[in-house]
């Protein structure tokens, strides 16, 4: 019996959407799960990098003034929490309402793309392709479908199901809090390798602060929680109680053999192909260009096995780019390392505060450790 679908996306973010819109050039039939609504939406930080904005560019694409989020940022405050230095780097990124970004690069996939608001429990490979079974509104659906693209980020099912995977992965953990201090809205970037071997945010959307930050998944929990009050302590206020608490988790690349692009038939994208910055965990960049390179792939070869060879071909350079981003997590990560560039200031910049006062840069030694849409709650 011939399938109901040529191909089958899971997962309906920057990375999904994007193969969707671009592969319905040809007519083919495209099902296109999305799991994700206001009650399971990714929690990020929800800042667009200066690559993710080229990627934009390159597709002639303008952001709509709905999708960015107050205020606007020009810098990144770093703060070494063991070391009690401050840094300030100026950088480029637009403050974006991440859900409203991903629900919009969602709109612009043509009609004839059958989307369905579900969640992928698991896929069987057949003789004349594969079975998807799908969990919709509390009832289960079964597709078929000639071809599968993985597009369903770190905890993929498509990548788990198919592929053998030992890509590191990390627990992402962010509270919503209310901006009561009035503080000024710097994007901070933290670091504190007592509690964590990656970094955490913290950052001003709206009339919200987001602390958040990456944790190994055994007692990542209790490292968030021990983290958020050395940090508290450094900056001398608290932030309060949580309005709202977010997980999920992270890829972390070592190798590159983590950059798994797929083989006949099934396919990768995004973050379920180990697409994303091991050293600042960025991924809207690369979700969008490994989306587009695929539909590329898939629109120029019918050969199953040529459009897996194609696409390999045609994200060697993102996966060169991404393994640098591997080295480059050495010189950001290595405690001494980051302390001798920030101690030396290479490329920061200095920031006056208030009526001309200024905030030493290099290093807060007054401040002592031990000091001390509506958000809804989800366990860590």
């Amino acid at each position: 019996m011939k399938p109901d679908y040529d191909v089958a996306v899971v997962g309906a973010g920057p990375a999904g959407s994007t193969f969707a819109r671009l592969a319905a050039a040809k007519g083919r039939r495209i099902l296109l799960l999305d799991g994700q609504n206001v009650y399971t939406k990714k929690p990020c930080g929800g800042l667009l990098a200066p690559d993710a904005q080229k990627v934009l560019a390159h597709f002639d694409l303008v952001l709509p003034k709905s999708v960015l989020a107050d205020p606007q940022i020009f810098s990144v405050k770093t703060i070494d929490l063991q070391k009690r230095l401050v840094r300030y780097y100026q950088r480029y990124y637009l403050n974006m309402d991440r859900y409203a970004f991903d629900r919009w690069l969602l709109s612009l996939v043509p009609e004839q793309v059958d989307r369905v608001d579900g969640k992928c429990l698991k896929i069987e490979r057949l003789a004349e392709g594969f079975q998807i079974y799908v969990s919709c509104g509390g009832k289960e659906k079964v597709f078929s479908c000639s071809k599968i693209v993985g597009a369903d980020g770190a905890n993929s099912v498509v990548r788990r199901a198919f592929f053998r995977d030992r890509i590191q992965r990390y627990v992402a953990i962010q509270q919503w809090f209310r901006n009561t201090e009035g503080k000024n809205p710097f994007y901070s970037c933290v670091f504190d390798p007592k509690t964590s071997e990656s970094c955490s945010w913290l950052m001003y959307k709206g009339p919200y602060v987001i602390y958040g930050g990456c944790f190994p998944p055994k007692g990542c929990r209790k490292a968030f929680e021990e983290q958020k009050k050395r940090l508290e302590a450094f900056l001398g206020y608290e932030l309060g109680k949580p309005e709202k608490t977010e997980a999920c988790l992270a890829d972390r690349p070592r190798r590159k053999a983590d950059f798994i692009t797929g083989e006949e038939n099934v396919y990768l994208i995004g973050e379920a192909a180990g697409f994303i910055s091991a050293s600042s965990f960025e991924g809207i960049s690369s979700a969008i260009l490994s989306g587009s390179l695929l539909a590329s792939a898939y629109l120029e070869k019918e050969d199953p096995k040529e459009i897996a060879r194609l696409y390999r071909k045609k994200t060697r350079k993102l996966r060169m780019k991404l393994w640098l981003k591997i080295r480059k997590r050495w010189f950001m990560y290595t405690p001494w390392v980051r302390w001798c560039i920030m101690k030396t200031g290479l490329q920061s910049i200095h920031v006056l505060h208030g009526q001309g006062e200024n905030e030493n840069p290099i290093q807060v030694s007054h401040l002592q450790e031990g000091n001390s849409e509506e958000p809804s709650e989800k366990s860590v």
